[in-house]
């Protein structure tokens, strides 16, 4: 374990500006829980409850949905596939597309009946089609299956709709991945999440407009999902861009639907109003010095491979916590560009930054020269007591 250089640390503390003494105050939501997510940087800012699992309502339809899009990607499915339609998912009630059994629905059309009516139905009729059995319980159990895979560790699925079951959850942290990976792995597909209307045969005048509040503000919003139930309360997973730069936020447990709207806004003009990108450290600068054991050299410098950039608070920053971490000595031979250790950034009240070092030369092992040095050197150091 190493510190970091006392010039870095003057570095970041001179970029934090003239406000590196202003305390920062921390950003209350009204939300039960919620996470706010710097789509570019990774960062955290802002994690309340972030990983207790919690009803998710119609927010779970994300993760049907990531199914879907996987199943185009393979070739399972195509947008012009036909789907049946069954009495079971006909019979769902709350938000749908008013499906009944007579109909086979495109999967384009479905996807629309999902992201923008929530569809209950659409979003059953993908279950069947997909299911390894043919049932939406099959389906559910594949959906907590794959979720793990993926690293959502707090989701578990009893249906394809966000239907209130008990034993049906999700974490905010899990639906915010899951936000990330829809925008990241599908930018060909996620463009359906930004429609703010879609009627369906002209069957429900009722609902065809998009719940989600954010569309229609004009401040960059292009997603997600809303969500609501008597236990949930009301959720949004949203996503907005503004100057090339996206932020990623889920709330849920708000006790109404404007309240949701006034809070969704309210993020969104905090994390681009309160927040920008700097770089803090150039690339290829050395960090610290680790030590090399019988090598061709005692000393070598560890560097970054490329720029570093991270977000922090516009005022109000604290110095930012630098920490380096590698198990030393290194072991010979090492390679140029040989990723060695890490290098931690720490900003108050937002999640840590980990950066990769580098060794920027060749390292051979020592002659016999250098071991029988460093032998000696051991020797007499237990001898004496003291350090070699």
């Amino acid at each position: 374990m190493s510190n970091l250089s006392r010039g870095i640390l003057g570095l970041l503390a001179f970029i934090c500006g003239p406000f590196a003494l202003f305390a920062q105050p921390t950003f209350e939501t009204t939300a039960q829980a919620a996470i706010v997510i710097d789509h570019g940087t990774g960062q955290v800012l802002l994690a309340k409850q972030a990983d207790i699992p919690l009803p998710p309502a119609s927010m779970s339809k994300l993760m049907t949905i990531n199914m879907v899009f996987e199943a185009l990607e393979d070739g399972r499915l195509s947008l012009d596939t036909v789907l049946p339609v069954s009495p079971h998912a006909s019979s769902y009630g709350g938000s749908t597309m008013f499906l009944d059994p007579r109909d086979r629905v495109s999967v384009e059309d479905l996807i629309r009946g999902v992201i923008v009516l929530s569809g209950n139905d659409a979003s059953v009729v993908f279950a069947e089609a997909l299911s390894p059995d043919g049932t939406e319980d099959g389906f559910s159990d594949l959906m907590t299956y794959r979720a793990k895979e993926l690293g959502l560790t707090h989701s578990q699925f009893k249906n394809a709709s966000g239907w209130p079951e008990p034993g049906h959850v999700m974490s905010v942290r899990d639906l915010a991945r899951l936000a990330q990976r829809l925008i990241d792995v599908f930018p060909q597909y996620y463009g359906y999440y930004a429609e703010t209307e879609f009627l369906f045969d002209g069957r429900a005048p009722a609902n065809v407009r998009n719940r989600n509040p954010i569309l229609r503000l004009a401040i960059g919003a292009d997603g997600l999902k809303t969500g609501h139930t008597q236990d949930a309360g009301y959720g949004l997973v949203g996503s907005a861009v503004q100057d090339g730069r996206r932020v990623i936020f889920v709330i849920t447990g708000i006790e109404s639907e404007k309240a949701r709207s006034i809070e969704a806004e309210r993020i969104i003009n905090w994390a681009f109003r309160q927040f920008a990108v700097r770089e803090v450290i150039s690339e290829g600068t050395e960090i610290t010095q680790a030590d090399v054991f019988l090598g061709s050299v005692k000393k070598v410098p560890l560097i970054t491979a490329d720029a570093v950039e991270m977000l922090v608070p516009v005022v109000g920053q604290d110095i930012i916590e630098a920490k380096v971490q590698y198990n030393g000595p290194l072991h010979p031979p090492l390679a140029t560009g040989q990723e060695v250790g890490t290098l931690t950034l720490n900003v108050a009240n937002m999640s840590p930054v980990m950066v990769p070092l580098i060794i920027p030369t060749d390292i051979s092992k020592a002659g016999m020269l250098g071991r029988v040095q460093a032998a000696a050197s051991v020797f007499i150091a237990k001898v004496l007591g003291g350090d070699a």
